[in-house]
């Protein structure tokens, strides 16, 4: 039962009971993971220092002592709870040695067998990192561009052959795309991106352009060298269009989800001050007095409409020039999502 291929218990989104530590869980898991440790963090170091100075028994001992009674009890109980509201549970530690093991041991006493990973989560990171790598060469890539608010999220969204890099980093891609929830850590999104990747059903691949970071997150560095190179798609949406989805998506939407707009101001003012130096001083000064009267006023176009001519829209036409020779289609949305259709038919 420990055999099983990693590859098949990520693609079917297995639920897993990860006895690591607080701190190893929190700077990576799997998804589908969730965090009942055998240890806790304070735990953990004690018999690791145990484990330095005087072995493996020693360390065991003093774990088997730090565990006990009731506190062995409660943390076998949460297992139980785990395994009795899911199906086909696995567990895993750090490299499928002694945590897992011991954890197997308790709760097989309490009447409960369940598998281990073997090779435990060093081996399913190994195989999302290798997933990654070896991604630009299996699949035919294609990027789609476009001026800021043009649809592209929208289009990505609807569409089967794409992976949502934003929806994975939690951001939206731009100055201003902080979510209030944040973003995962670096590790946990290239492990989402890997089983997005695994999961990806067409031999046609469909990413948003994006630069080397989203937020604070950086693209693997093959995928980022590669979006570089693939086939651009670009859609085209009207000036009006685009500052309506803008408004909607980054005013509205927060705003009815019950956001303070004086928070949501503040957080877009110190976004402004940001890219004041790419700015200039003046054109940021204009553009945050305008939307300070937007806020006051509840009329956001204003700013909106500022920001894309003033900022958006030059540094698009730049970088456009740049990647003009990689272009294979441009359109709205429909058409591109015809274009697609018959790309998919052709390659799949």
């Amino acid at each position: 039962m420990t055999g099983a291929p990693i590859s098949d218990l990520l693609r079917k989104e297995t639920p897993f009971i990860d006895v690591r530590s607080p701190v190893e869980f929190n700077r990576g898991s799997i998804p589908g993971a969730k965090n009942l440790p055998i240890l806790t963090d304070s735990e953990r170091e004690q018999v690791g220092k145990t484990y330095k100075n005087s072995g493996q028994k020693e360390a065991i001992a003093l774990g088997t002592k730090l565990v006990s009674g009731s506190t062995k009890r409660f943390r076998v109980d949460s297992w139980i709870d785990f395994i009795e509201h899911v199906e086909d549970p696995w567990i895993f530690c750090w490299r499928g040695g002694l945590r897992s093991q011991i954890a197997q041991g308790w709760l097989k006493d309490r009447g409960f067998g369940i598998p281990k990973i073997k090779g435990g989560y060093k081996a399913m990171r190994a195989y999302c990192s290798d997933l990654l790598d070896h991604a630009p060469q299996q699949k035919s890539w294609f990027v789609l561009g476009g001026r800021t608010g043009s649809g592209k999220t929208i289009l990505i969204e609807n569409r089967p052959e794409s992976i949502n890099l934003e929806k994975l980093a939690n951001h939206r891609g731009s100055a201003f795309g902080n979510k209030i929830d944040g973003q995962p850590t670096p590790i946990n999104f290239e492990n989402n991106l890997a089983i997005s990747y695994l999961k990806h059903p067409s031999k046609v691949l469909l990413i948003e352009d994006e630069g080397r970071t989203i937020g604070r997150l950086a693209l693997p560095n093959n995928w980022y060298h590669h979006m570089r190179e693939v086939p651009l798609i670009i859609i085209e949406t009207s000036f009006e269009e685009r500052v309506q989805n803008i408004l909607e998506e980054y005013v509205i939407d927060p705003l009815t989800s019950g956001q303070d707009p004086a928070v949501l101001e503040t957080n877009y003012q110190n976004a402004l001050y940001k890219i004041r130096k790419r700015l200039g001083s003046d054109r940021h000064s204009k553009i945050s007095q305008v939307m300070k009267i937007g806020f006051q006023k509840n009329e956001h176009r204003p700013w909106i409409e500022h920001l894309l001519k003033l900022y958006y829209d030059p540094a698009y036409d730049y970088q456009l020039t740049k990647k003009i020779e990689r272009v294979v289609f441009q359109g709205a949305a429909s058409e591109i999502n015809h274009f697609i259709d018959g790309l998919t038919k052709k390659i799949n």
